[in-house]
């Protein structure tokens, strides 16, 4: 018994269907209508059309005072003017993905560069993109055109784009042949997707049948390259128009047979197809329920349609961008509308700059008749939706998520997380106390939702315990590999009067004022200032209770290093007198190296009090009595210096 295969995406594609629509729903409100060129490539539906009252012209001056519709393949920027000029009222039938293209070349035009389109010469979507550029483009159909043309101007820029019908595979090839011939190019891939799937079902099927049908009028352009691309992989690959071109007898009841249509074939005559050949060969393919009652074109049309329900999730595509305002496409009996402010949340994303016709979206149904005739649509809706489910997620897996800043009210934050509002307080925002929370606006932060009331909407985020926890796992990972002895770069977080706190890269370790310098200073900003970048040494780390001492101190400056050589025993020194204490003062030799003066050592008489003989900052000459460079102690003597310079002889006076 025979089998018949229908690919899955035969017939009428969103644009012709698209374009059809508008004609029907125009001549139920005027019975003066043109289309400029046929609407669409198929014989049969423009013959339809003809009965209903839509007239095909090629030049504008056949009428007068009309309603002009531009076929689906478009036309060049000087029909547009000329229609404005003539004051026309102009339905836009022309496919989204051609739009697109116009849009690229014009562009791409203006700012001098040179346009290849890869396409048919002859096919009008190719003429009216050329239209565009101001009929400049190099226009190349096959293989053997990319390999022999001539690029005079090799330094030129070059934008590439390809008919939306073409062949994938082809267009494929003559791109590798353009970047052989080292052009500065500029390549856009515009390709219809709807055309480059019929194209990869065409191979599958074919691959796979016995013989092959494919429908669609003789002048349809991707009509011809399904049958091309049936053709090479089923030899027995036969091209009709309509049901009178099949010729039965040449198929046997044992076949397995694929039928593919084109974009611009009516169900109505795929339907007619399927049918007679069913027939023919034993019912083989059933009508797939429903009545068998003659179908007429119209009903035929409104069967390939969608249906829509207020609350739908669909995708479509766009057809136009107009004051910010999107049309869609759904493929339903009207297109759909994104009103300005239902495209997003976030106020700063503007549709016209992020979207272009023929790109897919996804959006939510808010209500099938608007009340002219339009489908409303949101995508903010769909932000929502999808926010909603992330907060919930977060909230019950206990994840993290990401939100913007986008307001500072009283008592905290509000951050959006896929349009959801989140309110962060304020005891939330950190682990301490932040007295200016207008730095976090703009910013993105990650935090925990900690609270959620789906009924009351309100949403609660917190960043605190999240906080916390980095700065354990950053404190826990930084102990594990700090070193007594060795050298580390923090920054100084705080000053105190007993020192300075550094942070080491989450954790802070203390320089006490005593580890600051060899040096004697009264304040630690006579060293450090908040925000310095400085090496210190490990001097000690307490993992259990979580402190770590550093020194600015570096032993390879030690002054008391060398103390033993600079003051040796019995030599007599200059120094400064810095500290006093009853038993006598202490002698600032050089920074770091101090000497103490003991009481009985100050004068040759009896002292009661270092001060009575003394004073701070006073540079005296003292006498070394002993060094201890391991106990940083040096032994000084102020009277035994002075006893010396007495006792030093006089030089004689030579004789006269």
């Amino acid at each position: 018994m025979a089998t018949i295969e229908v690919a899955k995406s035969a017939g009428f594609c969103f644009g012709v269907s698209r374009a059809i629509n508008m004609a029907y729903e125009e001549i139920s409100k005027n019975k003066n209508i043109y289309t400029y060129g046929p609407l669409i490539h198929n014989k049969e539906v423009i013959a339809e059309l003809e009965q209903k009252g839509i007239h095909v012209i090629e030049d504008l001056s056949e009428v007068e005072q009309a309603t002009i519709m531009i076929r689906s393949h478009g036309v060049g920027k000087k029909i547009y003017d000329e229609l404005e000029k003539k004051g026309f009222k102009v339905i836009d039938g022309t496919c989204p993905f051609v739009k697109k293209i116009h849009d690229i070349v014009k562009k791409a035009y203006e700012q001098k560069k040179q346009i290849i389109i890869i396409g048919d010469s002859k096919h009008p979507e190719v003429q009216g993109i050329n239209g565009w550029c101001e009929n400049s483009a190099v226009i190349l159909g096959e293989i053997e055109q990319a390999q022999e043309y001539i690029f005079c101007n090799n330094n030129k820029k070059y934008t590439v784009v390809v008919q939306t019908t073409f062949r994938k595979s082809k267009f494929n090839t003559m791109i590798e042949v353009l970047k052989q011939k080292d052009l500065e190019l500029e390549i856009f891939d515009t390709i219809c997707s709807a055309t480059a799937q019929r194209q990869q079902e065409a191979v599958e099927l074919s691959k796979n049948m016995d013989k092959m049908i494919v429908i669609g009028d003789k002048s349809s352009s991707n009509t011809q390259k399904l049958f091309e691309i049936c053709k090479k992989y089923c030899k027995k690959t036969y091209y009709i128009e309509t049901n009178c071109n099949l010729v039965l007898n040449i198929f046997d009841k044992n076949d397995k047979i694929g039928i593919t249509a084109g974009a611009s074939t009516p169900p109505a005559i795929i339907k007619e197809v399927i049918g007679t050949m069913s027939e023919a060969l034993n019912n083989a393919v059933q009508n797939n329920g429903g009545s068998e009652e003659e179908l007429t074109f119209e009903q035929m049309l409104d069967q390939s349609f969608v249906t829509l329900h207020t609350g739908d999730v669909v995708k479509g595509t766009v057809i136009s961008i107009s004051n910010e305002e999107v049309s869609v496409n759904l493929n339903y009996k009207s297109d759909g509308i994104i009103p300005k402010g239902e495209y997003s949340r976030d106020a700063n994303v503007i549709p016209s700059k992020v979207l272009q016709p023929g790109d897919e979206i996804e959006v939510f149904v808010v209500r099938v008749n608007d009340g002219d005739g339009n489908v409303l649509l949101s995508r903010k809706r769909i932000e929502d939706q999808k926010g909603m489910e992330e907060v919930e997620a977060a909230y019950n897996n206990k994840t993290v998520v990401t939100g913007k800043v986008v307001d500072v009210v009283r008592g905290g934050l509000i951050a959006m997380v896929n349009g959801v509002r989140i309110f962060i307080p304020s005891s939330q925002v950190s682990n301490k106390f932040i007295e200016d929370l207008n730095v976090f606006k703009g910013k993105e932060l990650e935090f925990n939702i900690i609270e959620l009331d789906k009924v009351k909407r309100r949403f609660i985020g917190g960043r605190k315990a999240l906080i916390e926890k980095e700065i354990l796992e950053k404190k826990a990972a930084l102990f594990e590999k700090l070193e007594v002895g060795s050298k580390v770069t923090g920054k100084v977080s705080r000053i105190t009067d007993f020192g300075a706190f550094v942070d080491l890269g989450g954790v802070d370790g203390l320089i006490h004022i005593s580890e600051m310098s060899w040096g004697r200073i009264t304040n630690p900003k006579e060293v450090l200032k908040e925000g310095q970048e400085v090496e210190v040494i490990i001097l000690d780390v307490d993992k259990e209770k979580g402190k770590i001492s550093l020194s600015l101190k570096d032993s390879s400056n030690n002054p008391w290093a060398t103390a033993t050589e600079k003051y040796p025993v019995g030599s007599v020194t200059e120094g400064k007198v810095v500290r006093m204490v009853p038993f006598g003062a202490f002698i600032e030799l050089e920074a770091g190296v101090d000497g103490l003066v003991h009481i009985s050592q100050i004068a040759n008489k009896h002292v009661e009090k270092p001060e009575d003989e003394l004073k701070i900052g006073e540079m005296i000459k003292v006498k070394v009595l002993e060094v201890n460079a391991e106990q940083k102690k040096i032994s000084l003597s102020k009277r035994k210096a002075e006893e010396n310079v007495e006792e030093a002889p006089k030089e004689e006076k030579p004789e006269e």
